[in-house]
């Protein structure tokens, strides 16, 4: 950074070279001769323009008898400099009188900002202390430059040249004029680390903020160097550290130096790990009379013989003592103590409750909320005015502030109240904006191209409701949906959700047919506990098929002007079907019997009521490396509509680093589909499965199938199926890590089987008679194999299974992924898909 000071105009110019030799740095004063006493309506004021000489005059206070004398003019003197109004004071003796010389500060006329495009005027404006109408200064100008200056260096651009230039107008007028020279972006051209063993440059890369410049660092900042967002690194990589065990973990410095040559920074963590420790003991200790800390076992999460976690100590700590507040000890305080064995390389962790000191909340003040209102904020606390003060309860408010995504910053600042045992919580939040409009596009192999436009508000009205609107519409797949969710219904912590939606998928080489939806659901959210939460639902819905007539074109009326028999029916009836080769309504292929049975239904109404339970451990939601994320969903269909059932499913994944930064990642899945009563299982009901089973089959191509080889061969789905993955993740190690990419190998296994919906279908215009129902007995002439009005389906309960290798990509556009998978074992009508493609972005 560099700047320096220009002055146009050659009056205003002459006037400051004039008064250097006097005045050499700015303000500096001379008394020519020592004051005789005089009082200070006697001083005489010269050069002022637009300050009143009595106001000069004001500044210089007489002692004891009205009268001036030499420390009372100094004072004067010094308090005139620093009103800032003046460029040049001193004071003289003429002929016995006391006369003040004062040479004015211009007035500042505008204030323009030259060159900058990056940082809009009024965010400079508003940050230097240069006004219009206010005093010119020079030191207070170099002082706006070096703030400008900064403004450009948090925001990467450290090459940026200020210059303040200063333009001389009439009646001792300046305008000041800032040119910018900006420059680029300062990146991050290099991040390393020394004394890591642990773990490698990679992954620790993967865990601060901080990103390398690469070819796509123009999509984000993470790669402009910002030296509080290095120094938040520093505390990341120790906290990832103490995670794993690394107990004596020092993140010694972390050292940034320019390069030149380069054009950027060059950033060095050095860390001293220490050895890993795990966990030799946990003990419970209570000073509490009639306080059993036994009973805290149960909310410890930390076990012997696993890794020290300073995270899982943290929230072990946090549980217990809302716990013993909750049963009455509402002064308890919990406080880990740790004693490492160096040889044997275990921590001997002792949870001591003690009693601490008793201290009320007189009040909590909430500041900064300029949209939010307070009821939004305070309702995430489990505490309020006159409770008892506790430190966990307090720190779970701050979390759920935070996570609420309503505000840049949160903090809880306590203070001490009107007396010692109060305390006075000061909550300082800085409000973000929470608006969403999006356009987004995709596309897979197995709904094609996407594209979807959305509006979402995250704190409706500041009273913290999320609602969104949003339309799709694609290749495949059209719809809209209505989403409202209220997170504290009756003010419980039980958030209340209502979707109303319209979907439609059309037909494409997976299935014959299409269908629409249209439904409305509400539902009940419960979160049990930090890891494990409850859904119920109630979901009402009307769908209805649509088919291709020439998929449907089947008529066995022989008065219908329609008339178009089916193989079946020619051959009781001595009807011939040379012009078709024996196919009759065959012949342009026609649609298996489920589906067109379910077109015949018309729109069928399903209502039912359903919970889902989630259990997450996930390290991180986006990017898994450990933990274990278990859905279990069931849903009974009969509460009134056209349909009865009870679907179950289950659905885990464990997530486990391995070496090198290899995770493993095991999948298992599973479902069950239940007949309730008479009412018949629809096709459409069914699980229909591919990818989402086993990979390197098409959408629908795995489980039981109509086997008529005339018709479309449509996937009749299952009442059963279980699947099972195990999945290598890693990343590129030649790759920078900002660009995102990993790769995969896995191999899948799984089933689906047991079709239970319709077989026949006694429908006058098709199957008349049973006797004409089921497969006509192949002939010799090849043109008239046999075909089936009734349905014949495979159901081979084969094991399906393959392997492949996947690409990965967290892309700025969105994560994509690419997967090729060759199938090992399948069904004989099973359909093979063996590279498959999904992804989708917003912009």
């Amino acid at each position: 950074m560099k700047f320096g000071m220009r002055v146009r105009g050659g009056l205003f110019a002459a006037l400051i070279m004039s008064v250097a030799p006097v005045v050499a740095p700015l303000g500096s004063v001379f008394v020519s001769v020592p004051a005789a006493a005089q009082t200070a309506q006697s001083i005489v004021v010269e050069g002022n323009r637009r300050v009143e000489a009595d106001t000069i005059r004001s500044y210089f206070k007489p002692g004891p008898g009205g009268r001036l004398d030499q420390a009372a003019i100094d004072d004067g003197l010094k308090a005139l400099i620093e009103t800032g109004l003046f460029q040049d004071v001193r004071i003289t003796r003429p002929g016995g009188r006391i006369v003040v010389s004062v040479v004015e500060n211009a007035v500042i006329g505008r204030i323009a900002f030259e060159g900058n495009k990056k940082v809009k005027d009024e965010q400079l404006s508003g940050e230097i202390q240069s006004k219009p109408r206010g005093t010119f200064s020079r030191p207070l100008v170099q002082s706006d430059a070096l703030r400008i200056a900064e403004i450009y260096r948090r925001s990467g651009r450290y090459d940026v040249h200020v210059t303040p230039e200063i333009i001389e107008q009439p009646n001792n007028r300046v305008d000041l004029i800032f040119t910018i020279e900006e420059g680029p972006k300062t990146g991050v051209k290099s991040i390393e680390f020394v004394g890591n063993q642990a773990f490698s440059d990679y992954r620790l890369k993967d865990v601060i903020k901080t990103h390398e410049s690469n070819l796509l660092s123009f999509l984000g900042n993470n790669d402009v160097y910002d030296p509080d967002r290095v120094e938040a690194d520093r505390d990341l990589i120790r906290r990832f550290y103490l995670k794993h065990g690394f107990a004596d973990v020092q993140v010694v410095a972390a050292l940034s130096e320019y390069d030149p040559q380069r054009k950027g920074f060059l950033v060095t963590f050095k860390i001293e790990e220490g050895q890993q420790y795990r966990v030799g003991s946990v003990e419970f200790q209570s000073s509490i009379p009639n306080f059993d800390a036994n009973f805290l076992r149960g909310y410890s999460r930390v076990n012997v013989g696993s890794v020290y976690n300073v995270e899982s100590l943290e929230k072990s700590v946090e549980e217990m003592q809302i716990e013993a507040s909750r049963r009455g000890f509402a002064f308890a305080v919990v406080r880990p103590r740790g004693e490492r064995n160096f040889d044997a390389h275990t921590v001997s962790v002792v949870f001591a409750i003690d009693d601490g000191p008793r201290t009320y909340i007189e009040r909590i003040n909430i500041r900064g909320n300029t949209r939010t209102r307070d009821y939004v904020i305070r309702r995430e606390f489990d505490i309020s005015e006159g409770d008892a003060y506790n430190r966990a309860l307090v720190d779970r408010a701050e979390r759920r502030l935070k996570n609420l995504d309503y505000f840049k910053s949160v903090k809880i600042i306590p203070e001490p109240g009107s007396s010692s045992d109060r305390v006075i919580l000061n909550v300082d939040l800085e409000e973000k904006s929470t608006g969403d409009f999006s356009v987004s596009g995709g596309y897979s192999t197995t709904d094609g191209a996407l594209a979807e436009v959305s509006i979402s508000e995250r704190n409706l009205l500041g009273r913290g409701l999320f609602a969104k609107a949003s339309v799709t519409y694609g290749q495949y797949a059209r719809g809209y949906s209505l989403s409202f969710v209220e997170p504290y219904l009756f003010d419980y912590r039980i958030a209340l959700g209502l979707d109303l939606y319209q979907r439609q998928q059309l037909a494409n080489s997976y299935i014959s047919y299409g269908t629409k939806t249209m439904g409305f659901s509400p539902r009940l959210g419960f979160q049990l506990r930090e890891d494990l939460s409850l859904q119920l639902r109630y979901s009402i819905y009307k769908q209805e098929l649509m088919l291709p007539y020439n998929l449907q074109n089947c008529n066995n009326d022989p008065t219908s002007p329609f008339f178009n028999p089916t193989p079946a029916y020619a051959a009781a009836n001595g009807l011939s079907l040379a012009s078709t080769n024996g196919l009759g309504c065959y012949s342009d292929g026609e649609a298996s019997l489920p589906v067109r049975r379910e077109l015949a239904s018309g729109k069928t109404l399903t209502s039912s009521v359903g919970y889902s339970l989630s259990y997450n451990t996930l390290d991180n939601n986006k990017n898994p490396t450990d933990g274990l994320l278990v859905d279990f969903r069931q849903d009974f269909a009969g509460l009134g509509g056209d349909v009865s059932y009870l679907k179950s499913a289950v659905d885990a994944k464990y997530y486990t680093p391995l070496v090198s930064d290899i995770v493993g990642l095991i999948h298992l899945q599973g479902g069950i589909l239940n007949k309730i009563g008479n009412t018949e299982l629809r096709m459409l009901d069914h699980f229909q499965m591919g990818p989402n089973l086993v990979r390197g089959f098409a959408p629908n191509g795995i489980g039981p199938r109509d086997m008529n080889p005339y018709g479309t061969m449509d996937a009749v789905g299952g009442t059963k199926y279980w699947g099972a993955s195990f999945e290598l993740q890693m990343p590129f190690w030649f790759l920078p890590r900002e660009v995102g990419l990993k790769g995969a190998v896995y191999a899948d296994a799984g089933g689906l089987y047991d079709y239970q919906g319709p077989t026949t279908w006694a429908f006058t215009n098709e199957v008349t008679t049973p006797a004409n129902s089921g497969c006509i007995t192949p002939t010799n002439n090849p043109a008239t194999p046999g075909t089936c009005t009734g349905l014949v389906y495979d159901d081979s309960r084969a094991v399906r299974s393959s392997v492949g290798v996947g690409l990965i990509w967290a892309s700025p556009f969105g994560p994509l992924r690419f997967d090729y998978a060759v199938p090992l074992s399948k069904g004989k009508f099973d359909r093979v898909q063996e590279f498959r493609f999904g992804g989708g972005t917003s912009f």
